[in-house]
């Protein structure tokens, strides 16, 4: 049985060269030396960065969320909160219990990382759309995508309400990673 899978994935990349014995152990000459200087090295939770991304819990999504958050320059640069529907997770009835563990995390990070917005990305075929508000509410794409867009813009609204401070982006994902926004 192996344990990883293919390296070409965004987690992956680069792991054979860190397995390298030469380079692992000029990591670890280069680590023990980096402690030595840790106080002044430290690094914080707290500080100035770009976002929050609220994501989806689906594991079809990881990878071209990853991407995106790439593509956008922000890694390292954001915190991250993922929950069943991403936005439809937080303004949908069906999880009310839910809506608050999101706006605690919302709260703590605008506190601790001193965030400058807030990215939702919704995707298309969500189970917790179907649970949220029915199968006719994803029958199609067209009704998918409106769907998806009341939720999201529920999301800003709310955003707006608590956070005014808050820049708000707002997008449905295709299951290949395309982004289609919603102002």
């Amino acid at each position: 049985m192996t344990l990883l899978h293919e390296a070409s994935c965004a987690c992956c990349s680069g792991i054979k060269t860190m397995l390298d014995r030469r380079r692992f152990v000029g990591a670890l000459i280069g680590g023990g030396a980096t402690l030595t200087f840790a106080p002044q090295l430290a690094l914080s939770a707290e500080g100035n960065y770009e976002a929050m991304v609220l994501a989806c819990i689906d594991p079809r999504m990881q990878e071209p969320v990853h991407r995106y958050t790439v593509e956008q320059n922000l890694t390292g640069k954001f915190s991250q909160f993922v929950i069943a529907g991403a936005a439809i997770g937080v303004v949908a009835p069906a999880f009310k219990n839910w809506h608050k563990a999101f706006w605690d995390n919302l709260a703590t990070t605008i506190e601790l990382h001193r965030i400058k917005k807030v990215i939702a990305i919704d995707h298309r075929d969500c189970g917790a759309a179907k649970i949220a508000y029915g199968e006719a509410k994803v029958a199609n794409p067209q009704v998918e995508t409106e769907t998806h867009r009341a939720a999201l813009g529920q999301f800003r609204k709310q955003v707006g309400e608590r956070h005014h401070q808050l820049g708000v982006e707002t997008g449905l994902m295709a299951l290949d990673g395309k982004m289609e926004m919603f102002i």
